[in-house]
């Protein structure tokens, strides 16, 4: 499948989203990845998993670091990097193999909701407070499920692109683990801080998408 196609079926799959010239040159990449992986019939609902295991697996790391101290949030860092990666290999084995399902869309979401608490959870273990933790979790789910209710009362696309989207609630998670693995000293400060910004950044993407879904579904009822 060719670069256009491939970016044709993926904004086909989000509501007619045009990709933008960052996503352009991330589908790019993840094609290349991909391509083997759907012509050698890798189901997309193993990637899934994958992506979920590896998520979950950025827990073990982050407590071990909160029991005995070193730099095992680094691996945290790097875990939660591949289960970003395989987030966006699912999609584009579906797509370039032609096994897109609705049942395959509803385990990517499942998965992503789960792995997305497994990130924020990682800093909690690594010294953050609860607080922003629950919020930034909180605030994170409700993103996603008024978006998806609103989809499914006939609201087309995204409703809107926000400061909260999944890469960027996983790249808070992963950068501050890595600041967490790279100054053990001040690891709690680091994963405070981390949960905190992804806590703002939940509230005002909710918000942004409350205000989309507003304006899409205004006078429907």
């Amino acid at each position: 499948m060719g670069r256009e196609e491939h970016l044709r079926r993926w904004s086909a799959a989000h509501g007619g989203t045009p990709a933008s010239p960052v996503v352009r040159v991330w589908l790019d990449g993840v094609r290349r990845v991909a391509s083997p992986l759907a012509a050698a019939g890798v189901p997309p609902s193993a990637v899934t998993v994958l992506g979920l295991v590896l998520g979950l697996a950025a827990l073990a790391p982050a407590a071990a670091q909160a029991e005995a101290g070193g730099r095992w949030a680094l691996l945290v860092a790097l875990l939660l990097a591949l289960a970003a990666l395989a987030d966006g290999l699912d999609g584009a084995v579906a797509v370039l193999g032609g096994t897109a399902s609705r049942g395959g869309a509803v385990l990517d979401a499942a998965c992503d909701r789960v792995a997305d608490a497994a990130a924020v959870a990682a800093l909690w273990l690594l010294g953050a407070p609860a607080l922003p933790v629950l919020v930034a979790v909180g605030a994170g789910q409700l993103h996603e499920y008024a978006r998806a209710r609103a989809q499914a009362e006939g609201m087309t696309g995204p409703g809107a692109v926000t400061v909260s989207e999944r890469p960027t609630r996983v790249a808070v998670a992963a950068m501050f683990a890595l600041g967490c693995g790279a100054y053990p000293q001040a690891a709690a400060t680091w994963a405070a801080v981390g949960a905190w910004v992804g806590a703002a950044a939940a509230l005002a993407g909710l918000l942004q998408v409350l205000a989309a879904v507003r304006r899409a579904l205004s006078g429907r009822r």
